[in-house]
């Protein structure tokens, strides 16, 4: 069995958390180690709570797991919310000069590491508080027996712009941190690492997304920065010059897809991203370039909603949006990349079909497989990918008669003319038109010809449903259990069916790429076949689950859904298989993790952060008969008891703060 090991970093906004996961990740992915990272955030650039794991492993993983083997805490409120996850065999690694680990807050077989922060680098010159970072990474190099030169060629790397001074002071605190581990403390790891040497990416779904692009002659780029697609603008105003690509940053959304619109009809490869909000302004033309048969590439990277949602966590919640962006029937192309890697490949297809069949195609991401780093092989990329940009209409001699730009053609696809191509001007109407261009709804509407023009534009879904692969059954055809997902849930269904698989329930897996035109009939032929399905989705009303009835008239029999901003863990997949298949009954009740943490809202919301929840007990109910959760809170400095709060277990209200007088104290 391949040796893994995660490692949690807990702080705040601008603690240097990215920083820290970044050079761990890179120091141990240079070694030939394979990395699967996420980093739960908030909107704020400064404090509340950041929570990044790091999960390492001899062979390839395909989620940031559910496992926690060693915590670093830079600061106290990551200790207490984190340090109760961290599993037997485990460490929580803080900075004692600031903060404390209480004995109660960790479990049997988890050991408290301080590090007096200051005593270790007192030789070393005054510090910058973001010091300790790297300090708890020297640390770390020890605990986890990984390469401690790998880590300082890191270091080298991120600070060679500032100079070799800067890089030898970094260097010297990350031997201080691991010279200390090593005196003091004993390895987490038992055994060494088996580290292969094979130096491998570490990128995220946003960067393929711009790299992709960009391999696949993307010559121009718009958006306005919007969490979780604004990474892509970072990397394309980044790289964009060298790379031959105009980035423009514009004033909405509206202005974004009609820039990358206007630039796919001149006759440049273009692309657009935004996340759910502007995607909704973006609709109506997104509907107009289906009409004018304009090729564009748009990104649409969703995160919690409606509205202003959750800006920075993930969901799977705007396929009914971008399944019905714009109004009337016109072709398009959905696409839901399911990896890291696979948001490199969608993007090359994505403009193919975008020229070749002329029309918009809607990639659908989400703040998971856009935002999250891992590990990809070093080939699994190329740069000289296969470009189709479809037949161009170079010349058009005087006795070819009128240039139809709209041309009634059997595959649907039209002659296409780039501006400036003499004896082809033709009008581009967004209203209705004929062959050449004309508007059918000013005078007469011409019903033949609307109906004519219409197929002609739908007649282009069967050609490109004939070029996508259509979807594969993985895992035992005769299991007893299906799971079925789209976009960003593949990895995590793996790793779920391998749990499953542990505890003797074998399972397999259809997994949906492309959702527009959909395989209707390969997937009925293979769902026909399982024996019980369940619908694994990041969100609500399980969207997908409705489609895919809809699109096969085949409804699964159960789901698993999950909403509340986090991505699934393989844990959480399995432990919902087992209990529908048992036939037990969903609980949605407030569990005591739940409460603890609805604790700590109320604490940042009401109490100014001064206190901590400490013991939790179920109890009998209040005057409405809900049972409720009792949970004591103290104050975060001395431990002393504060008050109680009470919380609602079936609605998870929180009715009463019940705060202890001077005499009760």
């Amino acid at each position: 069995m391949a040796r893994e090991f995660t490692i949690g970093i807990g702080g705040a906004a601008g603690d240097g958390l990215d920083k820290s996961g970044d050079t761990l990740a890179k120091s141990v992915s240079r070694r030939g180690l394979h990395v699967c990272a996420y980093n739960s955030y908030q909107s704020v650039i400064r404090g509340g709570h950041i929570w990044l794991r790091v999960r390492i492993s001899e062979q390839k993983v395909y989620s940031h797991g559910d496992h926690l083997n060693l915590l670093i805490a830079l600061n106290q409120d990551s200790v207490e919310r984190h340090a109760p996850e961290v599993e037997p065999g485990g460490a929580v690694l803080y900075n004692s000069d600031r903060f404390s680990c209480d004995a109660s807050l960790i479990g049997d077989g988890v050991v408290p590491l301080p590090l007096p922060v200051k005593e270790i680098t007192k030789d070393l010159g005054r510090l910058l508080p973001i010091m300790q970072n790297t300090v708890a990474l020297g640390a770390v190099v020890f605990l986890a027996r990984l390469d401690f030169e790998s880590m300082a060629g890191v270091l080298a790397d991120t600070f060679k712009h500032k100079g070799q001074a800067v890089i030898d002071q970094n260097v010297k605190i990350l031997r201080a941190g691991f010279d200390y581990a090593k005196e003091r403390f004993v390895p987490l790891a038992k055994e060494a690492w088996n580290f292969s040497g094979i130096r491998r990416p570490f990128a995220t779904g946003n960067e393929l997304f711009a790299l992709g692009a960009v391999a696949a002659g993307c010559k121009f780029y718009s958006a306005y920065p919007m969490t979780p697609a604004s990474s892509i603008l970072h990397w394309m105003a980044s790289h964009g010059e060298r790379c031959g690509v105009v980035v423009k940053q514009c004033e909405d959304e509206l202005a974004v897809v009609n820039m990358a619109i206007g630039a796919g009809q001149a006759g440049v490869r273009a692309m657009c991203a935004t996340s759910g909000g502007g995607f909704a302004l973006m609709s109506e033309a997104i509907g107009m370039a289906g009409m004018i048969e304009a090729p564009v590439v748009v990104v649409e990277v969703q995160r919690g909603g409606p509205s202003t949602g959750i800006p920075t966590k993930t969901e799977q919640g705007d396929l009914n949006q971008v399944y019905g962006a714009s109004q009337g029937d016109f072709p398009r192309v959905i696409i839901a990349p399911t990896d890291t890697t696979d948001c490199y490949w969608a993007t090359v297809e994505s403009f193919n079909l975008a020229e070749k069949y002329q029309l918009p195609v809607l990639i659908i991401s989400d703040l998971l497989v856009s935002e999250h780093p891992e590990t990809i092989e070093p080939d699994a990329l190329r740069h000289d990918v296969p470009i189709e940009r479809g037949e161009l209409v170079t010349e058009w001699p005087e006795g070819n008669g009128p240039y139809k730009r709209y041309a009634c053609t059997p595959s649907g696809v039209s002659p296409r003319a780039l501006p400036g191509t003499a004896g082809t001007e033709y009008v581009s109407a967004t209203d209705e038109h004929d062959e050449e261009g004309f508007t059918i709804s000013d005078v007469f509407t011409a019903p033949p010809v609307r109906r004519k023009i219409m197929e002609k534009r739908m007649k282009k879904m069967e050609g490109v449903i004939r070029e996508l692969a259509p979807p594969k059954l993985e895992g035992p055809q005769d299991a007893p259990l299906t799971l079925i997902g789209w976009g960003s849930t593949c990895g995590v269904i793996r790793e779920a069916r391998a749990l499953l698989a542990a505890q003797g329930i074998q399972s397999n897996h259809l997994h949906i790429k492309y959702l527009h035109p959909f395989h209707a009939e390969d997937v009925a032929a293979i769902l026909k076949k399982c024996k019980f399905l369940i619908g694994v989705e990041v969100n609500y009303s399980a969207q997908f689950a409705r489609y895919l009835r809809a699109e096969t008239g085949i409804s699964v029999h159960d789901t698993i859904l999950k909403y509340d901003g986090e991505p699934f863990e393989p844990r959480i997949i399995a432990e919902e298989a087992k209990r529908i298949l048992a036939g037990r009954p969903i609980n949605l009740d407030v569990t005591m993790e739940d409460a603890r943490e609805m604790a700590y809202h109320y604490i940042r919301t009401h109490l100014a952060d001064a206190d901590r929840p400490a013991d939790i007990e179920l109890t009998d109910g209040n005057s409405h008969g809900e049972r409720l959760w009792r949970v004591q809170l103290v104050d975060r400095a001395s431990g002393e008891a504060r008050g109680e709060l009470k919380i609602g277990v079936k609605t998870g209200s929180i009715y009463t703060w019940e705060p202890l007088t001077a005499a009760q104290g």
